[in-house]
């Protein structure tokens, strides 16, 4: 969490004394329809569904997009495993993939893994680090596969002028408490298809959408089942505020990043970007030759490698490479008849190359809010880190 303040406070405070909890009313107060229009307005986007979670919202898309038993949908061996899970959650299988030295998806890998099962791809835009979307558009779209942009990670950065998670198919963000904009938790899902639009939108919150109000009055799609990750006015209260904050945060986080990256630049080296100015700048990403020498760096800085992160690394992910879709093995995706014969020989070294770059890679996260005389202070440890890593 980044900025967050009395302006939350009394938006809060508006939809308690209003007595509006509900999204769906007859009051005065709808800050959660206000928030998606508003959303979509400013990330250019069709459709917009604000919901409980990032992972609710990497669902709802790839039920949006037909995606289920049968399919297979690459994600990259570098994210939190709710990407995968996401996956899984739809009754699809999971294939992972390399990443490059970006830390981001490799379209190399990803274009090796496409098999004739493949339905849809999942980049990453983790630590607000841009995908190289322009080469995984184009290997998508040449082999008929449907891109859902994770960008729970990446709120408001960009790829060359468009807004992370709107390149895509379909997009989503997280609003949870470490994420740049926040509720605490959140998510949101968004589109510029009609059709997949209005089946994420049912999927959401399916008892809802068929019994409360008129949400579906445009919808030209049959109710079905799903489940309920529906939040509420005060949720949406939080978020229009923390929206109003975005840019600002954006600025300052690329801004401070930017000050200590050009002072350090002589002695350190970086992992390099597919698009500096779209970075959300959360974070640098420092490069070494070995693991002993980041290490050395990240006890100095106060860093934090990669391959460290538990969950956020496919060797962590014990459901997956385990393949326990669920607790009743009744309803576990990886015996699914129409899943035994797709691609899923997981194994803790499917992915070295990703392993090597974790492992040679160290974050300094950024404060949006640091000072130039603790900005100073930074760039002083990072310049003596730099030299006992040497």
């Amino acid at each position: 969490m980044f900025r967050i303040g009395q302006e939350e406070i009394d938006a809060v405070a508006r939809v308690i004394n209003s007595g509006d909890l509900f999204k769906i009313h007859g009051g005065e107060v709808h800050e959660v329809e206000r928030f998606q229009e508003r959303f979509q307005e400013k990330f250019g986007v069709n459709h917009a569904i604000l919901m409980t979670s990032g992972y609710g919202a990497l669902e709802s898309a790839l039920v949006g997009m037909g995606i289920g038993p049968g399919d297979e949908v690459i994600v990259p061996a570098y994210t939190y495993i709710a990407t995968a899970m996401a996956v899984v959650g739809v009754g699809a299988v999971p294939v992972i993939a390399e990443v490059n030295e970006t830390l981001t998806l490799d379209p190399e890998d990803f274009e090796r893994k496409i098999t004739p099962n493949t339905k849809a791809v999942i980049p990453v835009h983790i630590m607000g680090l841009p995908c190289e979307m322009d080469k995984i558009m184009e290997i998508a779209n040449k082999n008929n596969v449907l891109v859902l942009e994770d960008a729970c990670q990446a709120d408001g950065g960009s790829f060359k002028g468009k807004r992370l998670g709107t390149i895509g198919k379909t997009g989503a963000y997280s609003f949870n408490y470490f994420k740049i904009i926040t509720a605490g938790e959140g998510g949101a899902f968004v589109t510029n298809d009609k059709d997949v639009f209005e089946r994420a939108l049912i999927y959401h919150d399916s008892s809802a959408i068929a019994f409360f109000g008129n949400q579906l009055k445009e919808a030209d799609a049959d109710v079905f089942c799903g489940t309920e990750y529906r939040v509420s006015e005060i949720t949406g209260a939080i978020m229009n505020v923390q929206l109003d904050r975005l840019d600002g945060i954006l600025s300052d986080l690329r801004r401070v990043k930017k000050t200590i990256m050009d002072a350090v630049s002589d002695v350190c080296a970086f992992r390099p970007s597919n698009d500096i100015e779209g970075d959300c700048g959360t974070a640098i990403p420092f490069a070494f030759e070995s693991e002993e020498k980041a290490r050395k760096f990240s006890e100095k800085v106060g860093g934090v490698l990669p391959i460290d992160t538990g969950k956020h690394v496919y060797t962590w992910w014990a459901p997956i490479l385990e393949k326990k879709g669920s607790f009743n093995s009744k309803f576990n995706i990886f015996e699914l008849e129409a899943n035994k014969k797709l691609n899923v020989n997981y194994s803790l070294d499917m992915c070295p190359k990703t392993l090597d770059i974790l492992a040679k890679t160290v974050y300094f996260n950024i404060d949006p809010n640091a000072d130039d005389e603790r900005i100073a202070s930074q760039i002083k440890t990072i310049r003596e880190a730099a030299e006992l890593a040497k």
